[in-house]
This record gives structure tokens, sequence and C-alpha cells, in this order.
């Protein structure tokens, strides 16, 4: 059975919602992948798991540069202040992390020498290179899939009949997504997103911007399958 679609983020008639039927099928296959699911019922190899961890944290510190870039190209002093709290706000949840990864076998120094993967580097500086060549629209386009993604990913997980509970070891993960703070963030990346489709001609670019948010959930999806490479055995 397909999981449930759910819809809580940004305004019908909005750009992001606009954006996530233009590329249904990349935002799905991100939102629903094999590696999804094997959290929601809580199959997923332990393998598949420490390897993500590990390279989500290597994925964090580069997010905190491109949310940094965000202020240096935000509309408005406002902006910036927000985008900032963002970037600090990333930076205190890498010392979180750590104390997730150990909590998984996964020490502080194993976890600091381990190398970026090919999927983490293409993918986070595909994002800064969007951001360089781009405008703060370009830019959110690219992050949004990450921060409002992970939003909709629990809550179908929540929604979805193979969701299981008792026992399932990613339990704390997926309840750090579907809580009402997270909830709470991504639900303002949406409106952002929406804003800014308004005030910087979202809809005469919008085949550009569909690009993009396709391809970031392209990538989104590669960093789920980077951990499942990892529990066949075809990664150290």
């Amino acid at each position: 059975m397909e999981a449930l679609s759910p819809q809580p983020y940004g305004r019908e008639g909005g750009l992001f919602h606009a954006l996530r039927s233009a590329a249904a099928r990349e935002w799905d296959a991100y939102c629903w992948h094999p590696f999804v699911r094997g959290l929601a019922d809580g199959s997923l190899p332990l393998k598949a798991f420490r390897r993500y961890l590990v390279q989500d944290y290597l994925f964090l510190v580069q997010f905190a540069r491109a949310q940094s870039l965000a202020v240096v190209k935000a509309e408005s002093l406002e902006a910036m202040r927000v985008k900032g709290a963002v970037v600090q706000a990333i930076l205190d949840e890498t010392k979180l992390h750590l104390v997730y990864c150990a909590e998984w076998g996964l020490n502080e120094a194993s976890v600091l020498a381990e190398p970026e993967a090919p999927e983490t580097v293409c993918y986070t500086r595909w994002v800064m290179d969007q951001g360089y060549r781009g405008d703060i629209l370009d830019l959110e386009v690219a992050l949004a899939p990450c921060t409002i993604g992970y939003g909709e990913v629990a809550m179908r997980i929540e929604a979805h009949p193979s969701r299981r509970r008792d026992g399932n070891p990613y339990e704390n993960w997926i309840a750090q997504y579907a809580s009402p703070d997270y909830q709470v963030v991504a639900r303002g990346a949406a409106e952002r997103l929406d804003a800014l489709g308004e005030t910087h001609g979202g809809a005469a670019r919008f085949a550009s911007l569909t690009r993009l948010f396709a391809e970031a959930s392209r990538l989104e999806a590669d960093f789920w399958q980077m951990g499942l490479n990892a529990a066949r055995n075809e990664v150290p």
C-alpha cells in the first residue's frame, strides 16, 4: 500500500504546493523511499541507519554553510535575522546529533574522522552552487526539500498502516521530525517559499524553479539510497 501524501505545508495556490505537484515523481520517490519505509516498520538494517547517521552529521555542517549563504542573499534585515537564527539552530543540532550517534555506538572521534560520501558532497555542493549562481529564491528552493521533506516524511510514516511503534529502533528519529516543534519549522519554510514566490517572480521562473526542486528531491533520495547501499556492503 502506498503512503498517504499529506500536504499541510504552505497554502493552496502558493509556490510550494505548485512545486510539489510539478515534481511529484521526484518528491514521492524521496518521501517514500525504501529507506523511509524501513524506518516506518522498523525493518531498515541497522548498518544502513548508522551509515546515514554519520553522513547526516557531515551533511548538517555543510547545510549550515548553505543557510549562512541565505543570510548573505536575504532580501531584508528581518530575513537576515531569521536566517541567522536558523544557522545557529543547525550548529546546535550538530552537537545533539553527536549525542544521538553515541546512542548508536558511534563515538564523536569516529564520526568526525569519517570522510564525506560522494552523495553528501554532490548534494551539499550542488545546493551551494545554486545559491552562488542565483538569488535568495533559487537558494531557498534548493534548501526546501530537506527542511520541508523531513516533516512530510515523518507525517507519512505516522499515517501509514505499516507504522510500527513498539520495538521500532527508529522511534526516536521519527518522533523528532513528527514533533510539533519540527512541524512548525517545516511549515515556516513552506510559507517562506510562498512569500518569496510572490516577491521574486516565482510564476515567471516556475520552470527553472521546478527543475531545482526536482533535482534537490532526487539528491535527497540518493542520500537515503547511500544508507541502503551500505547495508548491501556496497561501501566499506
